[in-house]
């Protein structure tokens, strides 16, 4: 590992010589190529710069402590640090495995989350409202701008579905593992009798696709406009603003209605579309990897139920990891920091274990 850190610390000093260099200020995409490469490596190269230094000041009271002649007070001052330094060490070397994992290349991304109704009808629906408020709060707290893109609202205030993108750094680290099967257990709003309803969600979390990711061709495509339905009054009458997008060769339908513009609903729906095929490209090539290499929290199956809601009891369970919190009103009101630090926590053990496996082969 500290081999492979003074090369890293050497490409730091690269990277801040270039940085400097007019040649490289004047190239915008180099630049910022390199500005982000920097930002990666710079909190390894911090630490391991912590731990050179706590590595010196422990060599320095080990060499002390084994001189003849020390004083009783000094020599138990040079044990005091030595003990000190030794644990510092070990707690930066952890600090830097961590950070020297491989990265998720979707980790700083923009996401793409769609919510769809799944068993349990109208109540269903209204749940699908409930996670949409759920995540639209907790993106809020986190610096996170969201916006929807699309929606299928019923009569009560519920989503047959629901897709928004939250946006900002980091977006996709924060939202990768809320995808999956939600299931809430509670009285519904249209339940007279008090009895308790199983219903169910899907969750999916796209990360934003950028034109490099996946390029469409505008061969495969289809385009199709016709008249908003919903609210808007009369332009929704009178212009064919809505967009239906069809990607041929997969039979794939994205529709947006919500601008009106047609202009910005198409863009919408390319986005949308080009982000579900981008998904189904990195599915095809997580299939291909060793089950050993998969993530402890789940491979991302929209079949999978990973976290249950249960309202009566004020719980809230997340099946992967089993972890409960008495603390539903407050999760649902976008306090989700506790479950996604535990899937990180869970997630980057899983990695370091298989690395660990690996090293020893």
């Amino acid at each position: 590992m500290f081999e492979n850190m003074v090369r890293v610390e050497e490409r730091f000093r690269e990277m801040e010589a270039e940085l400097s260099d007019p040649a490289v200020i004047a190239d915008l995409a180099r630049y910022t190529a390199l500005l982000k490469e920097r930002k990666n490596l710079e909190p390894v190269v911090t630490t391991y710069r912590e731990y050179r230094k706590a590595e010196e000041n422990y060599n320095g009271a080990r060499a002390l402590l084994n001189e003849s002649g020390v004083e009783k007070e000094l020599r138990e001052l040079a044990a005091e640090e030595a003990a000190e330094t030794e644990a510092r060490m070990q707690q930066l070397a952890d600090e830097l495995k961590i950070l020297l994992l491989p990265r998720d290349p979707n980790d700083e991304k923009n996401v793409i989350v769609e919510i769809r109704a799944g068993a349990g009808g109208e109540e269903a629906a209204l749940f699908a409202g409930s996670l949409l408020r759920m995540y639209t709060m907790y993106a809020e707290a986190h610096g996170f701008k969201t916006d929807v893109m699309s929606e299928n609202a019923t009569g009560l205030g519920g989503y047959k579905e629901v897709s928004f993108e939250v946006s900002g750094d980091g977006a996709y680290s924060r939202f990768k593992f809320e995808s999956g099967v939600h299931r809430v257990q509670r009285v519904p709003e249209t339940e007279s009798q008090g009895r308790i309803q199983t219903s169910t969600c899907t969750v999916a979390v796209l990360p934003e696709a950028e034109d490099v990711d996946f390029e469409l061709n505008p061969a495969d495509l289809q385009i199709d406009t016709f008249r908003s339905s919903g609210a808007g009054g009369q332009h929704v009458n009178k212009t064919s603003s809505a967009i239906r997008v069809t990607h041929l060769p997969t039979g794939m339908v994205v529709e947006c209605q919500d601008e009106r513009s047609q202009h910005k609903n198409k863009d919408r729906a390319l986005k949308i579309l080009r982000s579900r095929l981008l998904e189904i490209e990195q599915e095809k090539q997580q299939a291909e990897i060793a089950g050993a290499r998969r993530a402890m929290v789940g491979t991302g199956d929209r079949s999978e139920r990973i976290r249950t809601y249960n309202f009566p009891q004020g719980r809230v369970s997340d099946h992967r990891i089993g972890l409960t919190l008495y603390k539903i009103d407050a999760i649902m009101n976008g306090d989700l920091d506790e479950v996604i630090d535990a899937l990180i926590t869970a997630d980057t053990a899983k990695k370091l274990e298989a690395a660990g496996g690996e090293s020893e082969r």
